[in-house]
């Protein structure tokens, strides 16, 4: 089990210092555990370690990734945005509805896709108004982190926990008979506009703005709904009884609807275009350092788990939580929101679900109790955490390269002043609307 840890350790040291290389790393990490297995290290065999990936994740990721491409290219996320500032009276207003439209476009688009579509409209208002843009498009990076969490298909680390503790996209909003993680997420919005409100409150300059952008094609639009549609609807199919071809189709269903509506997307432009290059741009265009991180981690988890090291950290949580479950559940949310303030909280959710639900099955006496608070709990921290600093999170760091390529400087001091109080606001509210309907009960 020592081995495992220094590996595992290595992988992470090294993954924070070379983040560039952090796919590689991952997957060299990956095939030392399969070597080690090989020599009967550890019980880990190649078909073991493939079959720890999880591919409907994958599946789902880089589906929803064409699909947004298509929908950003549309140019329909920056005419809703327009069309919103036209309905503001002032600077201020302005700044919190472009941070809002963020936050509901990235509840179902990926973070750093959402940065991309809403921080030109915020630099051309703030040019306009001749105002610093940086506030503004640090205001609209914080609000796509935190609406990542509310949805399955909102950020990855959404889709980890839905394909893990197999919760559908209804699961998200309705589960088990109680308002689900949406609603905690959502209140923390409310709260963190009002920080945004507070923060810009001396911002009254008028808006005159106009609707200048015009929509290329409206069918990206459609598969975006299309896409939400279908994964609720698939989330009402009976789990086939028997193992077999259906039993895996079922299993992989999220991540074939999106591959489905991608490819429908990419072949229409094709045929309209008449040329194979949409295929290219949007082959090309995914985020393989992320699809290629989460497949090697997916197997060095499975390494670690082999190893006892999983089991290892749940005791070291329990030790020091013992069977109260509200210290866990607090220790489990703000050592997330510390942690994601400096590392990425992709690997960090992919580590630490295995070993929530492995502290959950040793409390109440070892009798065990249900995981979901602490799930939740963990999505919450680990999600909004990386709005603590410029680094915590890719979409902070979109934001600032934004920033800087317009000719600006970003400060520390600039960011925390926006991001300290928003995640903090977003954070104690989601915290305790959590443990209120999901810890009382326990």
């Amino acid at each position: 089990m020592v081995l495992a840890l220094i590996i595992f350790l290595c992988i992470y040291v090294l993954m924070l210092a070379f983040q560039k290389y952090r796919p590689w790393i991952a997957l060299a990490g990956a095939a030392l555990f399969v070597v080690l297995g090989l020599f009967n290290v550890y019980a880990l065999t190649p078909l073991d370690a493939l079959g720890a990936v999880d591919y409907n994740v994958l599946m789902m990721i880089g589906g929803t990734m064409g699909i947004v491409s298509l929908f950003i290219d549309s140019k329909m996320p920056t005419k809703l945005s327009e069309i919103l500032i036209t309905k503001v009276p002032n600077v201020k207003w302005a700044v919190c509805m472009l941070a809002l439209v963020a936050g509901v476009i990235s509840a179902f688009v990926d973070n750093v896709a959402t940065v991309l579509m809403v921080a030109p409209v915020g630099l051309a208002i703030s040019k306009k108004l001749k105002i610093s843009p940086v506030p503004v498009l640090i205001a609209i990076a914080v609000s796509s982190n935190l609406q990542g969490a509310a949805t399955l298909v909102g950020d990855t680390t959404s889709m980890l926990l839905g394909s893990y503790a197999k919760m559908n996209f209804f699961d998200f909003f309705w589960f088990q008979g109680k308002p689900s993680i949406f609603f905690g997420v959502e209140l923390g919005a409310l709260a963190s506009l009002g920080v945004l409100l507070f923060l810009f409150r001396k911002n009254k300059e008028p808006v005159q703005a106009k609707v200048e952008t015009e929509v290329k094609d409206i069918f990206p639009t459609i598969l975006i709904l299309s896409t939400i549609v279908l994964l609720i609807c698939a989330s009402f199919i009976p789990e086939p009884a028997e193992e077999g071809f259906w039993k895996t189709i079922f299993g992989l269903r999220n991540g074939l609807i999106c591959i489905f509506l991608c490819l429908i997307g990419v072949a229409r432009d094709s045929i309209k275009k008449k040329t194979w290059t949409p295929f290219k741009t949007v082959f090309t265009g995914l985020d393989w350092d992320t699809l290629l991180l989460l497949f090697g981690l997916f197997i060095v988890i499975k390494g670690i788990e082999t190893a006892g090291v999983i089991d290892a950290i749940a005791d070291l949580f329990y030790k020091i939580s013992g069977d109260n479950p509200f210290l866990l559940y607090t220790l489990v949310v703000f050592v997330s929101v510390l942690l994601s303030a400096f590392i990425d909280n992709i690997p960090y959710v992919a580590t630490m679900l295995p070993v929530v639900q492995g502290i959950a099955l040793q409390m109440n006496g070892g009798a065990g109790i249900a995981p979901y608070v602490f799930y939740f709990g963990l999505l919450t921290g680990a999600t909004l955490g990386g709005n603590l600093t410029p680094i915590g999170a890719s979409a902070n760091i979109a934001a600032i390269g934004i920033l800087r390529k317009d000719g600006e400087t970003v400060t520390l001091k600039d960011f925390l002043r926006v991001g300290v109080p928003f995640t903090m606001a977003a954070v104690l509210v989601g915290y305790a609307f959590i443990w209120l309907v999901w810890g009382l009960s326990l």
